[in-house]
């Protein structure tokens, strides 16, 4: 049996297999309870600074 097939038919069955597995685990860690206190912070981040930009404390330190 030449490598090529017999690694398109590992992939074809057992990767995939493996693969959703792994999906489903992170899908289930995600979700799990207590994890919504967690993940609430960095699931905010892009509406922090919504109103305003951000201070530039860079250029705070750089005056002075």
């Amino acid at each position: 049996m030449e490598t090529y097939t017999l690694l398109r038919q590992f992939a074809d069955s057992w990767m995939l297999l493996a693969l959703f597995a792994f999906f489903i685990g992170v899908v289930i860690f995600v979700f799990r309870p207590g994890a919504t206190k967690k993940y609430e912070n960095p699931a905010n981040i892009p509406f922090r600074h919504e109103d305003k930009p951000a201070q530039d404390h860079d250029a705070d330190a750089k005056e002075a």
